[in-house]
């Protein structure tokens, strides 16, 4: 039988991707024949995302001239990122043919008898235009499709009275529901819905599993990695801080070519095993990111958070309260201890592979049910 996964897999972050592959592969493992629905709305591509974007950052968006300086300034970054990006998806990922809008979805699957997954990463929360697009609670399938959910995640933990509405009619017609994070089985439970709370698809594909796609180890034998996804200058100053304290070469990793400023030998839109690779071999992995932090915790890497303050900082909370880590949340900028306060990972591999079993166990009954 088929699977259709609709999935944030294209946004140009290593995170979406990695997700992306993992929901793949963890589903083909379970001998099915599957696709990931090949979903970008328009204002999700290229330069058209600086357009999008820009709408959302008040501090760009106050006249034309700052509007049209930040859309100049990120064109050429995003146009090339998202054309790397688009390769990798091509080399990692088993697509369905490109669709752009909810019609499109409509026509292409609303006759359909396969399954429809809405698989894991922020796919119920505000996208790239700042509000939540339905597609991802496959709004495009008549009622009486074969509807489950695996480790999806709203991204932030609340939301305004209209919103739970909508979310809580699409959510009825879901068979099964497993999300990401702790809040997110609150939040859906609140709505008078059963959710079941699952590991991240990253993490239930192993470290041994995810070391075949990394060819070669750094240059660079001993060093701090920086993964930032959010512009935060205390990450910044503290990250050089620690490195000059651990006596470390200091290494930063990213997709955005403007964050080369930031501090950090830069290591620019690297190869999907060139990242990994980084993350596995670091000494230290300093970061602000859900899945920075969740190959951190396969990869067995020393690690510490600066949380973003977003309203986002929810599912890195969910994983470090899981895996009783809390203490790797920095909360004072002058506290450098962990260079000498080391993660023992034996506690957190243990934790991580009964969590593992369940959920493996939980994915392989939901699927023969629907069989």
């Amino acid at each position: 039988m088929r699977i259709n996964v609709i999935t944030r897999h294209a946004p140009a972050n290593y995170g979406s991707l990695l997700q992306a592959i993992a929901t793949q592969k963890l589903l083909q493992r379970f001998d099915y024949d599957c696709r990931i629905i090949d979903y970008i709305p328009e204002g999700e591509t290229g330069v058209k995302v600086a357009f999008t974007q820009v709408k959302e950052k008040s501090n760009w968006n106050k006249n034309f001239l700052k509007k049209a300086a930040y859309i100049l300034s990120r064109e050429p970054e995003y146009i090339v990122m998202h054309h790397k990006f688009l390769q990798m998806r091509k080399k990692y990922l088993k697509m369905t043919e490109r669709c752009k809008s909810r019609e499109e979805l409509e026509k292409k699957f609303g006759k359909s008898n396969d399954i429809f997954v809405t698989g894991s990463d922020q796919v119920w929360g505000p996208v790239s235009n700042g509000k939540i697009d339905m597609a991802y609670f496959l709004n495009f399938l008549p009622d009486d499709a074969t509807r489950v959910a695996f480790a999806s995640s709203f991204g932030k933990a609340n939301y305004d009275k209209d919103s739970i509405n909508e979310i809580k009619d699409k959510l009825k017609l879901y068979k099964n529901i497993a999300v990401r994070e702790d809040r997110a089985v609150e939040l859906i439970q609140e709505m008078g819905i059963e959710a079941k709370q699952v590991l991240d698809p990253t993490l239930l594909i192993t470290a041994k599993e995810w070391s075949k796609y990394i060819s070669k180890a750094p240059k660079i034998k001993k060093y701090v990695l920086i993964y930032q996804i959010h512009n935060d200058s205390n990450l910044n100053k503290y990250a050089k801080e620690y490195a000059q304290k651990a006596k470390l070469p200091l290494l930063r990793v990213s997709p955005l070519f403007h964050q080369i400023g930031r501090g950090g030998k830069f290591v620019w839109l690297p190869n999907l095993d060139e990242f990994l690779s980084l993350i596995k071999n670091a000494d230290c992995l300093i970061t602000d990111s859900f899945h920075g932090t969740a190959f951190a915790l396969n990869f067995n890497t020393q690690f510490i958070e600066i949380l973003p303050k977003t309203g986002t900082s929810s599912r890195n909370q969910s994983i470090l309260k899981l895996t009783k880590l809390e203490n790797r949340i920095v909360n004072n900028l002058d506290d450098f201890r962990y260079i000498d306060e080391k993660i023992d990972f034996a506690q957190v591999n243990k934790i991580l592979e009964e969590k593992r079993i369940e959920s493996l166990d939980y994915l392989e009954n939901i699927l023969n049910n629907e069989e």
